[in-house]
């Protein structure tokens, strides 16, 4: 095999990688060593302005197999066989921490998975709960920064939490959730994924439905309690990347099996919950899962960062068939989700080849910017409509439209029959088996005990005592316990 040149970024083979050029053997560095001054420059920019949530995470290649007939409910093409298969990406993260962050700690986990279909890729961003801490986007900053570290002390505090959620008791649901045994997974295998959104299914006849996306390992759930989770930071703080990475060399490829709720677009309004209330589940009582396919990892990655950190997510990017729900932290994440990504990565990054459609062609007017790869030939218009047969749209809406009325300006969401922020996390906390309560008393106590506020300890207790009697007596019992320590 001939030895490979060593180049500069224009391509010129480099004399000397070992040595800077001096004037004189003891003399200082020359301005003019371009090699020297070019590796420099580019090493401190090498870091991109890492995500302000989701900042820690790991990804795979894979493909998704329908295994039902879904045609009843969307006209999605990559929906459209039994037997089809479409590539696609998936990337991993916790949530609250920051790039250097361990994996195996208490805190949800994104599900973010990129379907490379031949409509164009489609966008399916969730979490490994089927619920969130807040039902609308304009608190979306400010819980954030409650989680994140305190500016002043540059930690994260157990008074800011806390204190955010004893006035979101909203938030009462997920807090149940991620203090209970599936707060910390195992690994990334071994957790269901969710797309936690209420979204829209349009079939071939213009019907609407709304659907819940579940995503069931066929490894079975594996968690961490707190003392493994600990543990597993102090040997390996990558932990749940390495598990990932090595299953997949071995040829061990993870496995999910997507279900769906399926809700017609008519029940909507009359259903005792708030179907677009991300605070909120569905009873599968109510609406079963139904079998759609199987989601199948089988390839890592070349390159980290330039296919997991540079991986660009939006809720937003539909495909024939499928679309929003007026769900208002899905709308907010519309905006958003993109947004970041034109801050991070630039206006193309949708030209990167890890975000680039594989399945579909790109063709439209969006022109130039930085680091633009794409181009149309010489006679392209960069305008439209023009007389040069351009590209032109289709007329066919994504998805069906939906009815509004009313006034405009801020409103609550309007409240169903069985809504409140309690209910759903009572029975949740109901459905546990005496250890789990254990447990889950166990981990909200340790933080609740830590806050300096009595008032603050006072609400949040409050909320655990709406949801159950007996959850609200153990969590007081087990934070008096803690504090008369």
């Amino acid at each position: 095999m001939s030895q490979r040149v060593l180049t500069t970024e224009s391509g010129a083979p480099v004399a000397d990688n070992q040595n800077s050029a001096t004037a004189g053997a003891g003399g200082p560095l020359l301005v003019q060593d371009q090699h020297l001054l070019e590796k420099l420059a580019r090493f401190n920019r090498e870091r991109i302005p890492e995500r302000v949530v989701h900042a820690r995470g790991s990804g795979a290649y894979g493909y998704f197999e329908v295994t039902d007939d879904v045609t009843g409910f969307t006209g999605a093409d990559f929906l459209s066989e039994v037997g089809r298969r479409t590539e696609t990406f998936i990337r991993f993260s916790t949530v609250a921490d920051s790039l250097g962050g361990a994996d195996a700690v208490r805190d949800p986990r994104g599900f973010a998975l990129k379907f490379y279909t031949n409509e164009g890729n489609y966008d399916l961003v969730g979490n490994n709960t089927p619920v969130f801490f807040i039902k609308d986007p304009i608190k979306f900053p400010d819980f954030i920064h409650s989680q994140k570290r305190d500016p002043f002390t540059g930690r994260q505090e157990p008074d800011n939490v806390w204190d955010f959620w004893a006035n979101s008791p909203e938030a009462t649901h997920q807090i149940t959730w991620l203090m209970g045994d599936r707060g910390i997974p195992a690994s990334y295998r071994h957790m269901n994924g969710f797309g936690s959104h209420t979204y829209q299914w349009t079939n071939a006849r213009g019907e609407a439905f709304f659907v819940k996306y579940h995503f069931r390992t066929n490894q079975g759930v594996r968690s961490l309690s707190a003392e493994q989770g600990a543990e597993q930071v102090g040997k390996d703080a990558n932990s749940h990347q390495t598990d990932l990475l090595q299953a997949i060399e071995r040829g061990v490829n993870p496995s999910w099996t997507l279900h769906v709720q399926v809700m017609p677009a008519a029940e909507a309004a009359d259903y005792r919950f708030n179907p677009f209330d991300v605070t909120k589940v569905w009873p599968h009582a109510d609406y079963p899962l139904q079998r759609v396919g199987r989601l199948v990892l089988d390839r890592n990655p070349d390159n980290v960062f330039a296919e997991v950190e540079q991986a660009a997510f939006s809720p937003n990017n539909f495909v024939p068939g499928i679309g929003p729900s007026p769900d208002r932290m899905l709308q907010g994440r519309l905006f958003a989700y993109a947004d970041a990504q034109r801050y991070r990565l630039g206006i193309n990054h949708t030209q990167l080849p890890v975000n680039a459609p594989k399945a579909a062609v790109v063709d439209n007017y969006g022109r130039d910017g930085l680091h633009a790869t794409r181009y149309g030939s010489r006679q392209d218009k960069n305008y439209e409509p023009n007389s040069y047969a351009g590209p032109a749209q289709t007329g066919a809406a994504l998805a069906s439209p939906l009815a509004v009325h009313g006034w405009t300006g801020t409103h609550e969401a309007p409240a169903h029959t069985k809504d409140d922020d309690f209910f759903q996390a009572g029975e949740l906390y109901r459905l546990m088996s005496a250890d789990e309560k254990d447990r889950l008393v166990a981990n909200i106590a340790g933080g609740l005990s830590q806050v300096t506020r009595d008032d603050v300890i006072e609400k949040n207790l409050a909320h655990f005592h709406a949801a159950d009697a007996d959850y609200g007596k153990r969590v007081e019992e087990a934070v008096r316990a803690l504090r008369e320590d």
